[in-house]
């Protein structure tokens, strides 16, 4: 259960900490709204990547035994996509803060909280790369057997919960913390440091026996 709930935190973490585009409106919405708007929102995101964590656990669960035979090659894929989202996460920071691009798109009028949450739900699950991070994630760190229910409930429950507490971060933190983590310099920082989790969690699998 511990390795389960470790797992989750770090995943949940892996994938919410880069402030993009959709972090970027997070904080501008809460900046332009009210807490109640802002919290509702961060929750859907993190609602959209509970639910990726889960069908990524679901699935995993689903193809274990049609994929055991080529698990070890399935397992060094996985190792290899998780290093490339890291890969790209840093060149796309990179670039952006380079070419000073920021995202200032003109936003509509604020929505309310229920409103929010839809909203910022549909987005993320919009995001291909949540779903093909998480599948890669528990697909490549599976062992011969599946694990257990409480086990999935646990990685699952500890990816919404890390998602879901740092979105809450950037939606309470307002306008002072929103400047820190979506300037150009900001949104570097979070990206390497996103990266660097996948890294680790990359080469965790990789060392792991099968």
């Amino acid at each position: 259960m511990t390795a389960a709930l470790v797992a989750g935190l770090l995943a949940g973490y892996g994938i919410a900490v880069p402030v993009g585009a959709v972090g970027t409106y997070l904080v501008s919405l809460t900046a332009r709204t009210t807490l109640r708007t802002g919290v509702c929102a961060a929750l859907g995101i993190a609602t959209a990547d509970g639910l990726y964590a889960l069908v990524a656990v679901l699935g995993g669960t689903a193809l274990a035994g049609t994929l055991r035979p080529v698990l070890e090659p399935l397992r060094w894929v996985c190792v290899l996509v998780l290093l490339a989202l890291a890969a790209r996460g840093v060149a796309t920071a990179v670039r952006h803060y380079r070419g000073h691009r920021l995202a200032t798109r003109a936003a509509p009028p604020p929505p309310g909280p229920l409103r929010a949450y839809l909203a910022l739900l549909g987005i993320t699950l919009l995001n291909p790369a949540t779903v093909i991070y998480f599948a890669a994630l528990v697909l490549g760190s599976r062992g011969t057997e599946p694990a257990g229910a409480g086990e999935q409930g646990v990685f699952v429950a500890a990816a919404f919960a890390a998602s879901a507490s740092w979105q809450l971060l950037l939606a309470g933190g307002g306008a002072l913390l929103g400047r820190a983590l979506t300037g150009r310099r900001g949104r570097l920082v979070t990206a390497v440091v996103a990266s660097g989790v996948m890294t680790v969690l990359a080469v965790r699998m990789a060392l792991t026996p099968s």
